[in-house]
């Protein structure tokens, strides 16, 4: 199922939340996994705790969730959306900016704020903020901790699909069926590549090795610059 903001399919709750109260304890719950998975790992991680930790009865979590791999899916997923909403208020802003600028002055570059190699910069700075800041990121980013049984389409299929829709009017129009599938096979491979070089910038520094963060983002563009120029 795909959510009307255009986001990833949702993995299957035991009930969908339809009030705003039951919604708003869905919430809670995720926000509990996060912070709990701050302070001890998947494997410690268990329904009960977090359902003393979101102060909610034990049967609230498993209303939503069947056990504590499907929550930690709900949210991966979450994650995702945050991602996406992240992306797209840097890039509102960026093209605010541009444009104020434009009205102001003559001789603005053509491109402004919209041109894909800042939006790509964009794309690992907001990686990079979750990263270090947001709630149960570092173990779980946008998949499941224990890569054995994740479906192979996940999680970073995901990502790079939702990138290339979310960046779609940086990346140019009316390419024909071929260049698409060779546009989708370089967004996998970008977010790929990205995803192993910044583990890699993370395991040298903690706050993320910031040559390493340079490097990434020049091989992004380099690489990319074969599709998208």
């Amino acid at each position: 199922m795909i959510g009307q903001d255009g986001g990833v399919p949702i993995p299957p709750l035991r009930r969908h939340p339809v009030q705003r109260r039951s919604a708003e304890r869905l919430g809670r719950i995720l926000d509990a996994c996060a912070e709990l998975l701050d302070e001890i790992s998947y494997e410690e991680l268990s329904t009960r705790a977090v359902a003393e930790r979101a102060n909610v009865p034990i049967g609230s979590v498993y209303r939503f969730f069947s056990n504590k791999r499907a929550m930690a899916e709900a949210l991966a997923h979450r994650n995702l959306d945050e991602y996406a909403a992240r992306i797209t208020r840097r890039l509102a802003a960026a093209d605010s900016a541009s444009d104020s600028a434009s009205d102001s002055a003559s001789g603005s570059g053509p491109d402004g704020g919209g041109g894909w190699r800042e939006a790509m910069d964009v794309v690992v700075d907001e990686y990079l903020a979750m990263k270090r800041g947001a709630p149960g990121f570092a173990l779980i980013e946008f998949g499941h901790p224990v890569p054995a049984t994740a479906p192979p389409e996940q999680p970073n299929h995901l990502v790079a699909d939702r990138l290339r829709t979310l960046l779609a009017d940086r990346l140019g129009t009316g390419r024909d069926e071929v260049t698409e599938e060779r546009l989708r096979v370089a967004f996998l491979l970008a977010v790929e590549t990205a995803d192993a070089l910044l583990r890699l910038a993370f395991r040298v520094d903690p706050e993320g090795d910031p040559a390493i963060v340079a490097e990434t983002k020049e091989l992004l563009r380099a690489y990319l610059a074969r599709v998208l120029d």
